[in-house]
């Protein structure tokens, strides 16, 4: 008899295998879309209207690099070596990434986001100095922004600086938040 409830004790356990199995797979991880970019929130509607702009390699190309708050480009970055940053990047990325400079002008103060096509890595400055973000993440489900970063901006000028990136372009929106 105790042989019988060994065995079948076995049984039970074998059995629960599959089941316990299947509770530890991870979640899927990526939502089915029937389109991408098609429910973006308002303040982030730009992105598919994407225009071409060249990024500046210096300090003296930036009024030629502009970025437009609600207007988004598609970015075209040379390779790192050979970029001029006004100020050296946290991650400035090796001789095959791309990177690039482009100048904002902020007439209306408040949070401004940052959205980007891939992760690279980007500093807003202030008078050379960087500026500290107060969000980050990805963008909304069913969308191609992979990252969003914001910072909070007075009316002035200041520089976006997109370094450590892995293609010769990029797609970049600047948005105001509401």
């Amino acid at each position: 008899m105790r042989g019988v409830a060994v065995v079948m004790t076995a049984a039970v356990a074998l059995a629960l295998v599959p089941a316990i199995g299947a509770a530890q797979e991870a979640p899927p991880s990526a939502v089915a879309c029937a389109a991408m970019d098609k429910t973006l929130p308002p303040e982030l509607a730009a992105w598919t209207a994407q225009t071409p702009q060249a990024a500046a390699t210096s300090a003296a190309g930036l009024r030629k690099a502009s970025l437009t708050p609600g207007k988004a480009v598609t970015a075209d970055l040379p390779q790192t070596p050979q970029v001029h940053f006004v100020t050296q990047p946290e991650k400035p990325g090796g001789t095959v990434s791309h990177g690039g400079m482009f100048e904002l002008n902020i007439d209306k103060a408040g949070t401004y986001v940052v959205a980007l096509g891939s992760g690279a890595w980007i500093d807003v400055l202030k008078d050379g100095k960087p500026l500290m973000s107060t969000a980050h993440g990805r963008g909304p489900t069913c969308s191609t922004l992979r990252k969003m970063v914001d910072f909070p901006l007075q009316p002035g000028r200041y520089v976006l600086q997109v370094s450590a990136n892995a293609d010769a372009r990029l797609p970049i929106l600047l948005a105001r938040r509401p």
